[in-house]
């Protein structure tokens, strides 16, 4: 399955985003963003399931991020 990237605005919330998606059961990992890609913090994190789910599940429990980036 395709992996996407979100960037995120903190190593904080990048943290706190992979926690809640992986009580979820959603597969969830922190990455480097790397650096052509660069947004953000500097950190991502990498999810298989479909990006926009993703992001509405952080807008939902008010997880800041700064998008998809791929």
């Amino acid at each position: 399955m395709k992996k996407s990237l979100i960037a995120m605005t903190s190593i904080t919330y990048a943290m706190k985003a992979k926690n809640l998606l992986n009580s979820l059961k959603y597969y969830c990992e922190i990455q480097r963003t790397p650096k052509d890609l660069g947004t953000g913090c500097g950190y991502s994190i990498s999810v298989t399931a479909p990006a926009e789910e993703i992001t509405a599940i952080l807008d939902n429990e008010r997880i800041p991020h700064k998008g998809i980036i791929s």
